[in-house]
């Protein structure tokens, strides 16, 4: 058996701990105090293995970089920059009706999959590498972001400037599929808000005098929705609507947020001047357009092609075969491939659910991923 592969076998019940502790580390994006909790753990046990540092992240807790420390083994002057979000969509107390557990083969719970056990891969992929002094070319920077899950507004900036010093990016973001494929391109994602302002009347005594928000926002959205084209792959949602104060009012307000996705940056483009050229179908009622696309398409260039390739090398001398993926999903890797760095993405865990109540990764994937993500950071 590959000695990296071994060596990782032989700590899987410890990698089953850690993940344990990071799914009961609860992290929500709106918990700073939270979040920091788990940053505080991934610090502590990275501490003997690299240099700490953490970055302000405003209300979302604090972003960790930790520059990992395999003495005299680099000799490139250059870094992999490997990156991952601490924090997770699900709320404080979500544990006590979606605990941790062990069953079926699998480990459940909140974060799970979407990507505390990237962060224990990552952690015993660098163990691992120092332990059987595997031959190291780069100097390794790990990122972890508080606030992923929320557009990344205040770790865009460290992400591309740790990127732009890094010969490669490495995300720890779950695989797609029960087959565990890399993503080689995302999806660019972003958020518009349409907020409508009518006029109120008392729905039984002056119906006329109103100007419904309401029935304008039931209208645009009709027209908003013609903008998906699955052949291009432009899908847009509108996932929260809401209006109007009581039944027996015409509503004076209403308004929607409504995500947009693009595999081209031409049609982000083109997507948002749709949004921007809507006028009101009611001359009483008038429009505020907001938001647009915050993440760019993650594209597959060649640089990418070529750096899967060595992930399928890597992936032969474990005895797997490993597919690619485009992603409707966006990650910071799309920052980085925008760049034009060489962006890998998907390379935590295997299991499903992320964002859903059966979130869970495959026990019996753990110790490869974290040998194929070894073997990666050795070839670069």
């Amino acid at each position: 058996m590959d000695s990296l592969l071994s060596y990782i076998r032989s700590r899987e019940p410890e990698m089953i701990r850690l993940t344990r502790q990071m799914v009961e580390c609860e992290s929500p994006s709106s918990d700073g105090s939270a979040v920091n909790r788990l940053v505080d753990l991934v610090a502590d046990t990275m501490a003997p293995l690299s240099d700490i540092r953490r970055h302000p992240g405003g209300d979302c807790g604090q972003h960790l970089v930790c520059d990992v420390r395999l003495p005299g083994r680099n000799s490139r002057p250059t870094s992999i920059l490997v990156l991952g979000h601490s924090d997770t969509v699900w709320p404080l107390g979500t544990l006590r009706s979606m605990p941790f557990r062990e069953e079926a083969g699998r480990l459940w719970g909140p974060g799970v999959f979407d990507m505390k056990a990237g962060i224990v891969f990552f952690i015993f992929a660098i163990l691992a590498l120092q332990e059987t002094d595997t031959p190291v070319n780069a100097s390794m920077r790990l990122q972890l972001n508080s606030d992923e899950e929320v557009g990344s507004p205040s770790s865009r900036e460290i992400t591309e400037s740790n990127a732009r010093s890094s010969h490669a990016v490495l995300v720890l973001e779950p695989a797609t599929g029960t087959k565990g494929k890399l993503k080689t391109a995302r999806k660019g994602a972003g958020q518009f808000r349409v907020s409508v302002r009518g006029k109120a009347a008392h729905a039984g005594l002056d119906f006329a005098a109103g100007a419904s928000a309401t029935l304008e926002l039931a209208r645009q959205l009709e027209r908003i929705s013609a903008f998906t084209d699955l052949e291009r792959g432009i899908t847009v949602n509108p996932g929260v609507i809401a209006g109007g104060t009581q039944p027996n009012v015409v509503a004076a307000a209403a308004w929607a947020e409504i995500d947009v996705r693009v595999l081209r940056a031409e049609d982000a483009d083109a997507v948002k001047a749709k949004f921007h050229a809507l006028t009101a179908f009611n001359p009483r009622c008038s429009l505020e357009i907001t938001g647009g696309l915050n993440r760019p398409p993650m594209l597959r260039s060649a640089q990418t092609g070529r750096l899967f390739e060595t992930a399928q090398h890597c992936a032969r001398e474990l005895g797997l075969e490993l597919e690619e993926s485009v992603s409707g999903g966006a990650s910071d890797g799309n920052f980085t491939a925008a760049l034009g760095i060489p962006t890998l993405d998907g390379l935590g865990a295997v299991g499903e659910g992320a964002h859903a109540l059966n979130e869970n990764i495959l026990i019996d994937r753990m110790a490869d991923r974290t040998a194929l993500l070894a073997k990666l950071l050795a070839a670069l």
